[in-house]
């Protein structure tokens, strides 16, 4: 969906209004989609559409992803969790899983950040560099 700027503009300003030390406040996010949806401003659509992409990009930041060739012992995980919510915030949300197809080491994803350690990415780097 294409969006105007003045939507787009709109829609990052109501965002931030719902931002209380770097998390969304779900209370003010209803009264400000409630106003749009009755004030129903010019564009209110594309309003609504890009303050749904912000909050959803904004829920992704806030979810890892822990990836494995076996699993993970308690100190490991309290390890991982610890370096990431120090770097992060403390309101993450974990989700570890076991894939065998990294052979070995780990693979941690926040939002858009990746860390991948793990034995198949090094060797495919291998591969290529040959």
């Amino acid at each position: 969906m294409k969006i105007s700027r003045e939507s787009a503009t709109t829609a990052r300003r109501a965002f931030r209004l719902c931002v209380e030390s770097d998390r969304v406040n779900d209370d003010q996010l209803r009264v400000i989609f409630k106003k749009i949806a009755q004030t129903k401003p010019r564009g209110w659509q594309a309003i609504l559409h890009e303050l749904k992409r912000l909050i959803r990009l904004e829920l992704e930041r806030r979810q890892v992803f822990v990836e494995s060739a076996t699993s993970l012992d308690d100190s490991s995980r309290d390890r991982i969790k610890d370096s990431l919510s120090r770097q992060y915030g403390g309101d993450l949300t974990f989700e570890f899983r076991v894939t065998p197809e990294l052979l070995g080491g780990t693979r941690v994803r926040v939002g858009n950040d990746v860390w991948d350690g793990s034995v198949k990415t090094r060797l495919d780097r291998l591969t290529n560099a040959l």
